[in-house]
């Protein structure tokens, strides 16, 4: 029962990691239709800010959820009025110009910090079952990454910017005859998308502590988990997240990493050959 316990808290917190590290991808590329080559960079880049302002005295917890995603949101707005909004619509360009930022992110940290694991201590200890143990920080990880989706999921659907942003992505032309600033809905868009990968950077800081080269672990898993999802925003990628969770998670567990994660790719092949346009088809048609 306690191993049983643990598989499943396993596969729960894969799930919970796919999305997390996924929403800040999916609301720039699902709601602007840019490829961002740099969000591993955003993700790094949080987690950075959060041992910097750890370091230099912050608390912990202000320093993820308050100044790591203002940081990296910052970043985002630069990124967005100097290279992006010149791009729109160039989508080959625009995934050339965002790995150049990319090298250069990765370039200019190491250069900054060194190619050495920078760190915070995971808060919270462990909760025992049986013979094994539950990092308590891990639980409150899943717990937040439910909130930052379900919250993405009204905010979209409920809210006037919601609405708005829909409107834009859906049909440029005519939201801007209806008088929308398609140009700020775009900005805002990005900007609030690097802020939450920023955000994820810093909650996975204490896990995995961090290093110039470290969104290349993360951005391939989340780029496979938003492609597989299809065109739905939010409920498209976070069922591909519970399809290719679960099997990462126990291949990993009763094989290797190495192995859960080729299985990872490999049922998201499958996924795409089966539905072209992503899991969400199954109930979007396709749109």
């Amino acid at each position: 029962m306690d191993q049983f316990i643990i598989l499943c808290f396993a596969v729960v917190n894969s799930i919970a990691l796919l999305a997390l590290i996924s929403l800040g991808l999916a609301v720039i590329f699902g709601m602007m239709r840019v490829i961002n080559f740099a969000h591993g960079e955003f993700i790094m880049l949080g987690g950075y800010a959060t041992v910097i302002a750890n370091h230099a005295g912050v608390n912990l917890w202000l320093s993820m959820l308050v100044v790591s995603p203002i940081v990296v949101g910052l970043i985002g707005a630069v990124v967005e009025r100097l290279i992006i909004r010149r791009l729109y619509g160039h989508l080959v360009t625009t995934m050339l110009a965002t790995w150049g930022l990319s090298l250069f992110l990765i370039g200019a940290v190491t250069a900054i910090f060194g190619n050495t694991t920078l760190g915070v201590s995971a808060p919270l200890g462990n909760i025992p079952v049986g013979a094994y143990s539950i990092a308590a920080y891990q639980l409150y990880l899943i717990a937040i990454t439910a909130v930052l989706v379900v919250g993405s999921l009204l905010a979209l659907h409920w809210t006037k910017y919601g609405l708005i942003a829909r409107a834009a992505m859906q049909n440029h032309e005519m939201a801007a005859t209806l008088g929308v600033d398609c140009d700020r809905v775009y900005a805002a868009t990005f900007v609030i998308g690097a802020a939450t990968s920023g955000l994820a950077g810093a909650l996975l800081a204490p896990l995995s502590g961090v290093l110039p080269h470290m969104g290349a672990a993360y951005v391939a898993r989340a780029f496979v988990t938003v492609i597989s999802g299809g065109g739905a925003l939010i409920t498209g990628f976070l069922s591909a997240a519970a399809i290719l969770g679960p099997v990462e998670s126990l291949l990993s567990y009763f094989a290797t990493p190495v192995v859960g994660q080729a299985s990872l790719l490999l049922l998201a092949v499958i996924i795409l050959r089966l539905f072209p346009t992503g899991v969400s088809s199954l109930w979007t048609g396709g749109r």
